[in-house]
């Protein structure tokens, strides 16, 4: 992609506006909880102490809308602790321009290097910054200092308090997680109908997985329909795909496919239920049809050999589902009992370690947090520096922008900056007129920038510029409480805003953290990733005595974090202004096809692991260990640009056939396998086009 191509994209991006679900009753609680304080502060206080207080809680019912599976109380407490620690220390380093510049420097390259952890952590210690630049341009002394520190913290506790006091929909999130991966399984059953090599975004499953992980005191007030429907779910996804594979399941037309896709869609009815249900927390409502078709005729066409195994599991884990979701979970008590096994997050204390881990992981040059972390410290210094010089005040809104903006790809940074710009200019505009001809007092103003906090929270998954837009109004209306001229708002925060953002822009330009030279080594992770996972379902095969299914499920798990952090990188490499180097969008697309079938078909097999009493196969062994040999070379061969050689696992299969024959569903399991490692190393190989002259099959 060209630059003017990527330049053009991110602002498309910027200034796109979704429609999306709006929450009204939170977006008010949010701004009740900024009303408060600063009505309160402005009460009993000073204007100047009201715009202090108002950015704890501002901030803190803003950190409490993003994605996070951690109670909301947690996160608001999170966030007003870390701004009353970074307005603190600011005001200790303002009284020398160096000393501040000093700390400025140090706490954005710690904020930056917050990526590493989590967007959430990411995003609470950018408005640390921002707030260490504000707050530290109201004069006072060290006391008034720790009196503005703890207002701030007061705005997060005002928060946390109005979450606890007044909820709304407690354990939403959780429920709405693990009623779309039901809900995505059944749009999967109903494709499955008609496409029976329909793909699946495991996505929603692996947000119901996280959403899942609970502390011990959450485990012990979870509702009881989130205690079983989640595992079930992930056993359904390959018993609906084997139904489905003309190959090792129903043939693919007469009587037993006809049989198949009623089977798929009375299986998507009765995920469509189980996932209402969850939602909002009722009883299970079966239609009577879907009912009857889930049940073993008595004529009609009959499913046989590996089709009937899939049919009659999908029954059996179909009202596991049901009754997971209407029955009580039983639950250990003091006195001892029966636990619901559920999947343990650490406590915020037990997350230290964990976060510094990921922090020395990404302390290196080549990391691209580390390089985010590095480039927003140079530019927030710069920024502030050039605010500080210019005659406007408000030296700090340059270096606030450019900090907002900045994430650690070119495509969120430039998108961002151009919506910052436009939503401030619209933001400001019409804030500033609305002054202009109305000249309202302090408390005037109080409740027009408490209006905008709440239209930011209810319009914020909009886009970035209506968020933008609504933020640059409350400033202008927050500022308006201290008595601000609005003529010298407009002057200023529009331009500088602009400096910022220009100044960000420039800074990924110059130094710059490209995704698109890594493509190879993600798509070789994702193909050794997709081999463990492989591997162990065919040493189930080979050794069924041994067969143990938290291998299995393990080494899928950590296939589907691979091909999601392949998506990602893709996604984020589409819009950077780089020639592709070694990989050609063609061969892109056709390498993550055949990983995207390496994995189903793995899955297929999946779905008919042999019980522990079976006859182990000495093919399946054979093609493994060959497999397993020919795995490390072929990523290398990859990451190296190389071409791709599965002759070994070839021979095997080969060999296996013949002893066996092809009736086995895991000898054609192992064959759509193989097939989908031959198109891998044909969209890869380095002959002209990118897509031949690759080892084919013997």
């Amino acid at each position: 992609m060209t630059w003017s191509s990527a330049l053009r994209k991110a602002a498309r991006d910027g200034l796109t506006i979704e429609r999306t679900k709006l929450t009204p009753v939170v977006a008010a609680r949010g701004a009740l909880g900024v009303a408060i304080v600063v009505g309160v502060t402005l009460w009993l206080g000073t204007p100047a102490l009201a715009v202090s207080s108002a950015f704890g809680a501002f901030s803190a019912g803003l950190v409490t809308f993003q994605r996070s599976w951690r109670p909301r109380p947690v996160l608001a407490l999170a966030v007003a602790s870390g701004l009353a620690v970074s307005t603190f220390l600011g005001y200790l380093a303002a009284f020398d321009p160096v000393v501040f510049g000093t700390l400025l420097t140090v706490w954005t390259l710690l904020a930056g290097m917050a990526w590493a952890v989590g967007p959430v952590s990411g995003l609470v210690a950018t408005q640390t910054i921002a707030v260490m630049l504000v707050t530290v341009t109201l004069p006072t002394s060290v006391m008034g200092a720790l009196h503005h520190a703890g207002l701030i913290a007061v705005g997060g506790l005002v928060q946390a308090a109005l979450i606890v006091l007044l909820p709304v929909r407690p354990w939403g999130v959780q429920r709405d997680a693990l009623a779309d991966a039901l809900a995505a399984e059944a749009d999967y059953a109903r494709r499955l109908r008609h496409d029976p090599q329909a793909l699946f975004d495991p996505q929603p499953l692996m947000d119901a997985r996280e959403a899942a992980e609970l502390t011990p005191r959450q485990a012990r007030s979870r509702p009881r329909q989130l205690g079983g429907p989640r595992g079930v779910a992930e056993r359904l996804r390959p018993v609906l795909a084997a139904l489905a594979d003309p190959v090792l399941g129903a043939p693919a037309e007469g009587p037993e496919r006809d049989r198949a896709r009623d089977l798929l869609g009375a299986a998507a009815t009765v995920l469509d239920a189980v996932a209402r249900a969850i939602r909002w927390g009722k009883p299970v409502k079966l239609p009577e049809e879907a009912t009857a078709v889930l049940t073993v005729p008595a004529t009609g066409p009959v499913l046989h050999g590996a089709a009937r195994r899939s049919a009659l599991r999908l029954m059996a884990l179909l009202g596991d589902a049901v009754d997971a979701t209407d029955e009580p979970v039983r639950r250990t008590s003091a006195r001892g009992g029966h636990e619901h096994r559920h999947l343990l997050r650490p406590s915020v204390p037990r997350l230290v370690p964990v976060a510094l881990r990921a922090l020395r992981r990404e302390a290196r040059w080549s990391s691209p947090v580390g390089r985010h972390a590095v480039r927003v410290a140079a530019v927030v210094l710069t920024g502030y520096a050039a605010g500080t010089a210019l005659p406007w005040g408000h030296a700090y809104w340059a270096p606030m922008t450019s900090v907002m903006v900045m994430r650690p790809d070119f495509g969120q940074t430039y998108s961002r900056g151009v919506a910052r710009f436009a939503g401030t200019v619209v933001g400001v505009a019409v804030a500033g007129a609305l002054m202009a001809f109305t000249h309202p007092g302090p408390w005037v103003c109080a409740g027009l920038a408490v209006l905008c906090v709440g239209l930011m929270y209810l319009l914020m998954r909009t886009g970035y510029s209506v968020t933008s837009a609504c933020i640059a109004a409350y400033v202008v209306f927050l500022l308006g409480i201290a008595g601000e001229g609005w003529s010298q708002t407009i002057e200023a925060r529009v331009a500088l805003t602009l400096l910022g953002g220009l100044l960000a822009m420039a800074a990924y330009a110059l130094f710059p953290t490209w995704e698109t030279p890594r493509l190879r080594d993600r798509l070789a992770d994702w193909l050794t990733a997709n081999g463990h996972y492989a591997l162990a379902v065919l040493g189930a095969f080979a050794r069924p005595e041994e067969r143990k299914q938290r291998r299995v499920r393990e080494a899928l798990l950590d296939a589907r974090a691979a091909r999601t952090a392949w998506e990602e990188m893709a996604g984020r490499a589409l819009t950077e202004p780089v020639r592709h180097r070694g990989l050609s969008r063609s061969s892109e697309r056709a390498a993550e096809a055949a990983l995207a079938t390496l994995g189903r078909a793995t899955m297929l097999m999946e779905a008919h692991l042999p019980d522990r009493e079976a006859e182990p196969s000495k093919g399946a062994a054979a093609f493994a260990a060959a497999l397993e040999a020919a795995l490390p070379a072929a990523a290398e061969a990859v990451r190296d640009r190389r071409a791709l050689d599965w002759t070994a696992p070839h021979e095997a299969l080969a060999a296996w056939r013949a002893d066996e024959g092809e009736e086995g569903v895991a000898v054609r399991g192992s064959e759509l396998l193989l097939d989908a490692l031959d198109e891998l190393a044909t969209s890869l190989s380095p002959g002209p086009g990118g897509r031949n002259r690759a080892a084919r099959r013997p």
